[in-house]
């Protein structure tokens, strides 16, 4: 909480969303954000994943999770509309590995998001999809792709899901404005000094539809805050849009 208190108060985005907050709501340090000066809308549970949505401006829309009927899945999907603009904030599953059932329910995932977004939004919409995507959509987004070939996050099968998703009407923000490969997002603690060998991947993401994009000025990735002591892995991805 320190590193994103100190963040939003250096930075004062409109909006911040989050991702494995990991945290039930009662025990969710709400008193810390509101008086950081944001509104929040947030879902989690104990010990794993979690979705928050902080904004300067008073949310509307707020919901959590699929509605097609199966398990709603509410502590991974966030959607609210901050003025003219819909967010939609996702934790999507990891996965584990290829042939485990996590990885299975991760591709149902995606496709049960595409029908998610075709349901509520059309191409033309307003619309912001961000998040702990778990996806590295292309080679130049892994410091090692050839070795991660049969990796969860990398996987043949992910990317097509993944890219049938983009499809439906999303641009990658961060690739409109920085086409070179070596920008990274997530950095595996696993791996010594990762952040300073540059050995890291790009899977947390923000995408926005045709109309949304065309107004967008830059993306870039702030690696200070993984730098901290007691950081995430992942750390800040932020998008300019000019609304």
């Amino acid at each position: 909480m320190d590193i994103v208190l100190r963040w939003l108060d250096d930075n004062r985005p409109d909006v911040l969303c989050v991702q494995e907050t990991k945290v039930q709501d009662k025990d969710f340090p709400l008193l810390d954000i509101e008086s950081s000066g944001y509104n929040v809308s947030f879902r989690g549970q104990k010990s794993y994943n979690g979705v928050a949505v902080l904004s300067l401006e008073k949310q509307f829309k707020v919901s959590f999770g699929f509605d097609d009927r199966k398990q709603a899945d509410e502590t991974r999907l966030a959607c609210v509309k901050v003025g003219p603009v819909y967010i939609v904030n996702t934790y999507v599953p990891q996965g584990r590995e290829i042939d485990h059932e996590m990885y299975r329910y991760k591709l149902e995932w995606f496709k049960r998001l595409n029908r998610y977004f075709k349901k509520h939004f059309t191409p033309r919409s307003k619309l912001v999809w961000v998040g702990d995507l778990n996806i590295a959509p292309e080679p130049i987004d892994i410091h090692n792709p050839e070795q991660q070939t049969n990796h969860v996050c990398f996987h043949k099968d992910v990317r097509e899901a993944f890219a049938k998703t983009v499809q439906w009407g999303f641009v990658d923000v961060f690739r409109k404005h920085h086409p070179e490969p070596g920008q990274y997002t997530f950095f595996d603690y696993r791996v010594k000094d990762s952040v300073k060998r540059h050995m890291g991947w790009r899977v947390d993401h923000i995408l926005a539809s045709r109309p949304m994009a065309k107004k967008s000025n830059d993306c870039w990735i702030d690696l200070k805050p993984r730098l901290l002591p007691k950081a995430s892995d992942h750390t800040f991805l932020t998008a300019e849009f000019d609304v």
